[in-house]
């Protein structure tokens, strides 16, 4: 029989008939051994049932051709097939094949995850147009100073941007809004004018006397009628310091006193009445106001002074602003599309939206963040804001839980031209109608904070599904946690409250936000002297590293040099890097957990100071490629995170921003030259014995913080020493005027407890004339003798001339 190539096929029948099987294999060996079976040789049948009467290749040794033999046909048809199978032969032509490839199982890749509030629950983050997310972030009202409670939110939603779109990244447009048309802003811009006009005219001291007691008797009904015990404390501190600085000029003009005296007091007491004074007079004059540019001046001012907050914060600009000024013609608009649908009524120049209408429509749902807090009659009546829940406002609604989309305008009051006469935006509204003009019928992410869930955030759900006549304007709704100060509510109307810029007096912008990094962007976070100094050693310690780094760097070597052999301490250490970069990118998918990616990255740092100490013990430099890759991660990272400026290479930048390049660049070389001399000089002190100079270079109000904090650790010091003095000396002077007291006295005073004692000046009755228990004469019996044992102890002092 011929196989394809021609040449004869090999016989086994006689071969395979052989039934010992240590026989059969030799015979088989030496039938082999006349063939060319390897190279240039095409499989027949009988190769392949030949092949099928093995399970492997013979173990003698001797036997090797037919080991060979399995071998090549192993690698042609794999494993031998089972008696009854099917062998699949190789079209191969007799040439070799590459065996059977597999892929690894791998593992499944980590998905974003982030907290969605509509659900109470971790979700994962699927934008709804591939990459591209629309993000709407609610924007401060401005008609004060922004505070710590600005940059807990607009920090966090800075971080979580940042982390979307350079680490995750997505394609992120963020639009954020200016709220400049509010209640609050038209009260305080009102207060602000009418106290200015006063403060002008100089009120003589008997009438400012006069005008602050008219203006306490609503503030106290006001006072008394308040229930909420924050708030009341506030009105309590108003009412206290004005009536601190209401006596003094009372005495003033009752002793006639004339000049500068007099005007000190009217100057401290107009600063001390400011609120109530205002607060009284928008309540008599406030509708008088006509003038419609001080309702817009105020708002832009504090507009410009958040804006220059924000970027002292390194917080990201939104890609659009939107205020509401500017989009009044498309909230009424808006506004008119609700009613049309069904879901607005118009009474008396207001809109209001229909809220049991809204309900009970089969393709809505209204309260989907906060459905327990519907009916909430406090909460709504805040939404409508001060000027707008008098008692005819809300006899105009249908129901009490109804709110204002459109406002009909006051006297006093700002107005704009529409359908249902004169009138001004609600609150609400704002955020629907500027977020649906720029971002359409749905959105992938609204953020603010956690307490515009309800009704601000519900209502603005409801208004513009009632407009779109969908149910998912909003696909993942963020809220940031509240901030408290020292583990105390802050609040602006409760005048409970720090300025972003006195908190940036005590602390930088980057350790602020390291603060905010250490903690979950969706929970409490303290903002207190632990909390800071938690943020400040954090700082410390990376800052050290990364220091200790560039040192490492700068030593010099050729370019081969640069690669060094890796030994067991450089293998663990990358072993554990990248155990760790996949710790925090666990962390980041799981809601962003920035708490658990610090505690990593501390994790990874304190490592590398072990491996850098482990190497300068055994008087060795350590890998520099090594460390030089896990500190440009880390930079990397907390570039991500806005804790490092653009234009640093490596670690922080030395002098503030703009100038970490220029300064390192131009400084470095002339402190290697002064550290090279200095490292001569110690050498030879030292016998050559000794590592280099560490050369850091740190910036110059780094170090007078440092230098600053030193001084005052060794006051606190001082004064702590100087007190255990204080109370060490008053201990003693204590002491001894107790032993300073004869036993037979020291019961005799106590006239209130005892009325009757022995010869030796134990009480025997108390005061009531009864005689003492045997129980109390024996403990007074203990005293006694203990104080005798001590007027012994003085005698002695005093005989042997230990004090004076």
């Amino acid at each position: 029989m011929a196989d394809s190539s021609g040449q004869q096929a090999p016989d086994y029948r006689s071969i395979l008939s052989i039934s010992d099987e240590a026989a059969r294999a030799q015979a088989l060996n030496e039938h082999l051994s006349t063939r060319s079976y390897v190279q240039g040789y095409s499989l027949s049948q009988a190769d392949v049932d030949a092949f099928r009467q093995l399970s492997a290749p013979p173990a003698d040794p001797q036997l090797f051709h037919v080991a060979r033999w399995f071998r090549h046909i192993e690698a042609l048809l794999g494993s031998p097939c089972g008696k009854g199978q099917p062998c699949r032969l190789q079209a191969s032509k007799g040439r070799r094949v590459q065996p059977q490839w597999s892929p690894p199982a791998g593992t499944q890749p980590c998905r974003l995850h982030l907290y969605n509030s509509l659900t109470r629950n971790k979700e994962v983050f699927i934008p709804q147009d591939g990459k591209k997310v629309t993000w709407y972030c609610c924007g401060p009202t401005v008609y004060d100073a922004s505070h710590m409670g600005h940059a807990r939110s607009y920090i966090s939603f800075d971080i979580l941007r940042r982390v979307l779109k350079d680490y995750f990244k997505f394609d992120v447009f963020y639009c954020m809004n200016i709220t400049d048309i509010d209640d609050k802003i038209i009260k305080r811009a009102r207060q602000n004018h009418l106290f200015e006009q006063y403060r002008e005219k100089r009120p003589e001291a008997a009438q400012l006397l006069e005008d602050v007691q008219a203006a306490l008797k609503p503030f106290s009904v006001k006072l008394n009628e308040t229930t909420d015990p924050d708030k009341k404390q506030m009105l309590e501190r108003i009412q206290h310091a004005v009536q601190l600085a209401t006596e003094p000029l009372e005495k003033a003009v009752q002793s006639r006193l004339t000049g500068e005296e007099v005007n000190s007091c009217v100057e401290v007491l107009l600063e001390e009445a400011k609120d109530l004074l205002s607060d009284w007079l928008d309540s008599t004059l406030g509708c008088d106001v006509t003038d419609n540019s001080i309702f817009s001046k105020l708002p832009k001012f504090w507009e410009g002074d958040f804006h220059r907050d924000m970027e002292a914060l390194n917080v990201l600009p939104p890609d659009v602003l939107t205020r509401v000024s500017e989009y009044v013609p498309e909230i009424v608009n808006f506004v008119q599309k609700i009613v049309d649908n069904g879901y607005g009524y118009v009474s008396n120049g207001s809109v209001y939206f229909d809220t049991a209408k809204f309900a009970s429509s089969e393709k809505h749902s209204y309260g989907k963040l906060v459905p327990e807090a519907v009916g909430d009659q406090k909460a709504l009546q805040e939404g409508e804001g001060d000027l707008s829940i008098s008692a005819d406002r809300l006899s105009e609604k249908r129901s009490p839980n109804d709110f204002a989309l459109w406002k009909a305008s006051k006297p006093g009051e700002p107005s704009w031209p529409c359908p249902w006469g004169k009138g001004r935006p609600g609150w609400h509204i704002e955020c629907s109608a500027m977020a649906g003009t720029l971002l359409g019928a749905s959105m992938d992410i609204h953020g603010g904070g956690f307490d515009l869930r309800f009704p601000h955030h519900d209502n603005e759900l409801a208004q513009s599904e009632a407009y779109f006549e969908n149910d998912c304007w909003v696909r993942y709704f963020l809220h940031t946690g509240h901030l408290t100060i020292a583990g105390c509510k802050m609040s602006k109307s409760l005048k409970n409250f720090i300025t972003i810029k006195d908190a940036l007096k005590k602390h930088s912008a980057r350790q602020l936000r390291l603060a905010f990094l250490m903690h979950s962007w969706k929970d409490t976070l303290d903002y207190s002297s632990n909390t800071m100094e938690s943020a400040l050693q954090y700082e410390k310690f990376l800052n050290e590293f990364f220091l200790n780094v560039k040192d490492i760097l700068r030593a010099p070597v050729d370019i081969t040099g640069q690669f060094e052999k890796w030994g067991e301490e450089e293998a663990e250490l990358n072993k554990n890097f990248y155990d760790k970069k996949t710790a925090i990118h666990k962390a980041l998918c799981d809601n962003v957990d920035t708490r658990t990616v610090m505690e990593e990255m501390r994790a990874l740092v304190s490592q590398c100071n072990l491996y850098m100490a482990a190497r300068k013990a055994v008087r060795k430099r350590p890998n520099q490629a090594l460390l030089e890759n896990i500190a440009l991660y880390l930079t990397h990272m907390l570039k991500i995170f806005g804790a490092v400026e653009e234009d640093s290479s490596l670690g922080f930048p030395v002098g503030g921003p703009g100038t970490s390049l220029s300064l390192e660049a131009t400084v470095m070389p002339y402190l290697q030259v002064l550290s090279e001399f200095r490292e001569g000089v110690r050498k030879i002190a030292r016998e050559q014995k000794g590592l280099p100079t560490v050369v850091k270079l740190v910036d110059r109000n780094t170090l007078l913080k440092e230098r600053e904090e030193k001084r005052r650790v060794e006051e606190e010091k001082r004064k702590k020493k100087e007190e255990a003095a204080r109370r060490k000396q008053e201990q003693e002077a204590a002491k001894l005027a107790k032993m300073k007291i004869p036993p037979s006295e020291m019961f005799l005073s106590e006239t209130d407890k005892y009325s009757k004692f022995d010869e030796n000046g134990l009480p025997t009755h108390d005061m009531e004339g009864k005689e003492l228990s045997k129980g109390q004469a024996k403990k007074l019996k203990k005293l006694f003798e203990a104080q005798e044992k001590l007027y012994k102890e003085y005698l002695q002092m005093a005989q042997n001339g230990s004090f004076q």
